[in-house]
């Protein structure tokens, strides 16, 4: 069995030095292999994703008070980037 990590949330509070802990913790985990760490990590999300859509169907709207799951981050909730370069800005689609 894979180690479990801490849950975090990543806001203002989650230093780059836990991230990075994270990190190295997947790397370590995988040998060093980053190729094998990404894929475990995009299988997991995977996973999530197919989690996340069962319990959206299984749901009432009621239960929730009107909420919905999101399938995607926004771009403010997404870790600070370790380079310098800024993410690309989505652009709303007009409505006809």
């Amino acid at each position: 069995m894979r180690p479990q990590l801490a849950p975090k949330i990543l806001n203002e509070e989650t230093t780059n030095e836990d991230l990075s802990w994270e990190v190295e913790a997947v790397l370590s985990w995988h040998d060093e292999d980053a190729k094998a760490a990404i894929a475990t990590l995009l299988q997991d999300c995977r996973h999530l994703r197919q989690q996340l859509a069962l319990a959206e169907g299984a749901m009432s709207r009621g239960i929730t008070r009107g909420w919905r799951p999101s399938f995607d981050r926004l771009l403010s909730d997404r870790p600070p980037s370790t380079n310098n370069e800024t993410p690309p800005q989505h652009r709303s689609r007009r409505q006809p």
